[in-house]
């Protein structure tokens, strides 16, 4: 354990400075930084020292960035007072007249708008596999996306 405390106060900096090379925010940062010296530390014995100590701790410290950022992009937050309760989503789901409503909606939406929707909606799918299954861009998915909610939302007002 004495080993691992020098390898940290030793390599802390530099491997603190190149995360913050990747995400440009000081707490984050150092949030990454403290998540990839306890991976280096749970994984210390799998180094067999093919390559120089820091660089083998930012590989760890990249790989712990693109994970939390994969995890921070597909994390949304709501206001509060923009999610429903659950009396509201109770009272909706009861509301047959308005699902019948709903459906009928989506079933008259255009195509591509109207797959899309149903794709990312109904079927889960992220904007990469919509794009992929249309041959597409991934901005176009998420355009199409937003444009197929948007005449929803003209209808249903």
């Amino acid at each position: 354990m004495k080993d691992f405390e020098k390898i940290y106060s030793e390599h802390y900096d530099a491997v603190f400075l190149y995360v913050l090379s990747l995400c440009r925010d000081e707490a984050w940062a150092e949030e990454i930084t403290q998540e990839a010296f306890f991976r280096a530390l749970k994984s210390i014995d799998t180094f067999r020292g093919e390559c120089k100590l820091n660089v083998w701790l930012c590989q760890i410290a990249k790989n712990t960035f693109y994970t939390a950022e994969k995890r921070r992009q597909r994390q949304v937050d709501y206001p509060l007072e923009m999610i429903p309760s659950d009396e509201t989503v109770i009272q909706k789901i009861y509301d047959k007249e308005t699902a019948f409503q709903m459906h009928k909606l989506l079933h008259n939406l255009e195509e591509p708008y109207k797959e899309v929707f149903w794709m990312r909606t109904f079927g889960e799918l992220s904007f990469r596999d919509i794009a992929y299954l249309f041959g597409k861009s991934e901005s176009w998915a998420r355009v199409t996306y937003h444009r197929a909610k948007m005449k929803i939302k003209e209808e249903v007002k």
